[in-house]
């Protein structure tokens, strides 16, 4: 054991001479097998006392420098109802807006006046000002319109101008079963009235939504509702809907054609609109139908080739069908008359204007349904009433009992495009029928 122990130390001793740095590593090795052979006694239950001493050592480390912009271009949003009894300015800096001189100038009338009533109880505010305070902009939600006053700084004035809002269109989809009306169910099944008016009118060819209606009928829909920022501002389009009545299915699909004018057809093609309205006022009275009369102007007996509509002054007229103007100007005793061509062999003659609609004039397209002129009592004519005529390859016809001709079909082309257009309106109509279930796009 001596004699080992000598010649370990001599080895030493040489690796000092000649190899300081292995010297030092089987040192560094020894070192930590020291260390590891205390750690192991460390642990064994019943050691007095540690091996080690411990020292915390706190370092102060420097943070960056952290700046934040009182002009930031991002602004704080607030949003709530106006208050009863608070003006614009209190509402203001109730939501955020602390600047004295911006809320003396809110509460002016000049700026109420600019905001046509849209400030009031119940209104949706929403209020975007910076971290110092000011408004930036403001609006007031407004249900069902198109466009929102915003207020907003200017030249150190606020200001108010009208801005169409930013509508998001979503497809919403429903179900229901008729117990008493169509409206009743549609409240059911939580549908506006508004998409039961356009269901009447879709239908109202093939369906009398007064008299024809039974317990038990049920309906599909698939339509529009505009969205403004996560609100529901109103309905749009009905894009399909099918209504069972007393068993028997009726289809409507909205079809856009080449043109880009739309019309609703049943899924085999056919279309929903009559050829012809039977009048072109929405609410009137004949007060002079087709026959032989004693003219209340001329004060002689002659034939009425047409029909006289009586309605108050300025009441709007439609054009009974699709169409192209042959003419519009003063003709005789017509007064302010229009003339519109059907095709080949129709064409309807509206008499005794007030007015004509803005731009109409010889070629402009009309469709059915649209506003071509306003009653009158122009002409020869002793009160505001609308005269008017349906020729045949220019016969005068009875307007009242004339048998109407339906509308135009589609085209061959036109149905195969209506056919790949409804496909996946007729999958989701179908997916409702057999769910019963509300879905929202």
């Amino acid at each position: 054991m001596l004699e080992e122990k000598t010649s370990i130390l001599a080895h030493l001793k040489k690796l000092r001479e000649t190899d300081p740095a292995r010297l030092w590593r089987m040192a560094s090795v020894a070192i930590g097998s020291a260390v590891g052979m205390a750690a192991a006694i460390a642990v064994v239950p019943g050691a007095s006392e540690s091996p080690f001493s411990t020292e915390t050592v706190v370092q102060q480390l420097g943070t960056p420098p952290i700046s934040i912009s009182r002009h930031d271009e991002h602004p704080f949003i607030r949003e709530d109802r106006v208050r009863s009894g608070e003006s614009l300015g209190t509402a203001l800096r109730r939501l955020g807006v602390s600047d004295s001189a911006q809320i003396s100038q809110a509460n002016t009338q000049k700026l109420l006046k600019q905001l046509a009533g849209a400030f009031r109880p119940g209104a949706t505010l929403t209020v975007a000002s910076n971290a110092e305070g000011r408004l930036v902009t403001a609006t007031l939600a407004q249900p069902g319109a198109e466009t929102t006053p915003v207020i907003e700084p200017r030249n150190g004035q606020l200001e108010v101008t009208q801005k169409p809002l930013e509508l998001e269109s979503r497809v919403h989809m429903q179900s229901g079963t008729i117990q008493s009306s169509i409206f009743s169910a549609l409240d059911i099944a939580g549908l506006p009235d508004s998409v039961a008016e356009a269901l009447s009118d879709i239908f109202g060819d093939a369906i009398d939504f007064h008299a024809d209606l039974r317990r038990g009928d049920r309906f599909n829909v698939v339509y529009e509702v505009f969205y403004h920022r996560g609100r529901a501002i109103r309905t749009g389009r009905i894009l399909a809907a099918e209504f069972i009545n007393r068993g028997v299915r009726h289809s409507a699909y909205l079809f856009r054609g080449a043109d880009g004018h739309e019309d609703y057809y049943s899924q085999d093609g056919r279309s929903h609109k009559a050829g012809f309205l039977r009048s072109p006022l929405e609410f009137s009275r004949v007060s002079s139908g087709f026959s032989m009369r004693l003219h209340p102007v001329l004060g002689v007996w002659r034939e009425h080739k047409g029909v006289d509509y009586s309605a108050p002054h300025g009441t709007a007229v439609k054009a009974t069908s699709d169409g192209i103007v042959e003419f519009v100007g003063q003709q005789n005793g017509y007064g302010n008359f229009i003339v519109l061509r059907h095709g080949e062999k129709y064409t309807t003659g509206y008499g005794h204007l007030s007015g004509f609609a803005g731009g109409l004039k010889p070629g402009n397209k009309v469709r059915q349904g649209e506003i071509i002129g306003f009653v009158g009592s122009t002409g020869w004519s002793t009160g505001p009433h609308l005269h008017y005529e349906f020729r045949i390859n220019d016969v005068h016809q009875d307007p009242l009992t004339v048998s109407l001709p339906n509308a135009a079909a589609l085209t061959k082309a036109e149905l195969r495009s209506f056919e790949t257009q409804i496909a996946p309106l007729t999958a989701q109509l179908a997916h409702l029928e057999q769910s019963k279930t509300v879905f929202l796009d």
